[in-house]
């Protein structure tokens, strides 16, 4: 089953004469990050890069009473995830603005993490939320490199360098390696959630932090969200019909190709990109999305 999306043009249109002469209703901007979290600047993608500069925008309105943030990604990248939410509750504290943000499919992983920065989380009863965890996922390449009857050749300096290689048998010393760092990342995570909700969560760590994700209805009991709604029926609830969304966009180059559900960026490496493409269906569809 498939969410029907909340979007920033269902917003109440007054008349035209009220438009002009009438009292305006106050003008709420909205940013809306969607996608996997990720380095790459590349479209579809969330990273610090590309979200700043709306963060920015959207905070500078002064007249603002909030700002609001639509979420809907299921994770990626932890350190774009924790530069997304840090940046958010910096720009919050400089504009002294309350954040209110908006699940919409999912808010999982990375995207919770990003959820938390606001000051209430509110989301869809049927929207997904949590996966407070950890993962990191490659292939292995043995057994095909010998079926092709090919030889790897690598040369390091440094016995952990070749660490997790595709093209070589794993090691156990490489696995307790990445565990121990996925554990470092894992409570970096748990820590944030904590600072930012840590008197609403109302379940035990074992209970919450395994990397499992829930509806928001569950959500709602557990703490991990504040309230059921969407973005318009909460503005409209707290603001009265009147009030204006102003929704803030990244700036859109000069030219832009077909993308035949491909990248409209021309990227030289096709491959790269449609393994990217894997990746991001991959994380989606580990939601059931």
């Amino acid at each position: 089953m498939t969410a029907l999306a909340d979007t920033e043009t269902d917003a109440p249109k007054r008349p035209w004469y009220k438009r002009l002469f009438g009292n305006r209703g106050p003008i709420i901007p909205v940013v809306r990050l969607q996608g996997v979290i990720s380095h790459e600047l590349k479209p579809g993608r969330l990273n610090i890069a590309s979200v700043a500069p709306m963060l920015k925008k959207a905070f500078a309105i002064k007249k603002a009473p909030v700002v609001a943030i639509v979420v809907n990604s299921p994770g990626g990248s932890a350190v774009q995830s924790r530069l997304i939410a840090e940046h958010i509750r910096q720009l919050a504290a400089e504009n002294d603005k309350k954040v209110l943000v908006f699940v919409e499919d999912a808010a999982a992983s990375g995207g919770y993490f990003i959820a938390t920065a606001g000051d209430e989380i509110i989301a869809d009863p049927s929207s997904l939320v949590g996966s407070i965890g950890v993962i990191y996922a490659g292939f292995g390449f043995v057994e095909a490199l010998e079926k092709l009857g090919v030889t790897r050749r690598l040369y390091t300096a440094g016995q952990n360098k070749s660490t997790l290689d595709p093209f070589l048998p794993e090691k156990e010393e490489d696995i307790e390696r990445i565990k121990r760092m996925e554990l470092d990342i894992h409570e970096v995570f748990i820590d944030y959630v904590k600072a930012r909700r840590g008197g609403k969560i109302a379940l035990p760590d074992d209970e919450v932090f395994t990397g499992e994700f829930w509806t928001a209805k569950r959500g709602v009991a557990m703490g991990l969200v504040d309230a059921l709604g969407d973005l318009h029926g909460t503005l409209r609830e707290r603001f009265g019909k009147d009030y204006q969304v102003k929704p803030i966009s990244q700036k859109k180059g000069l030219i832009q190709l077909p993308s035949f559900g491909l990248s409209a960026s021309l990227s030289p490496d096709l491959a790269g990109e449609l393994l990217a493409r894997v990746e991001d269906r991959a994380l989606w569809s580990r939601l059931g999305l």
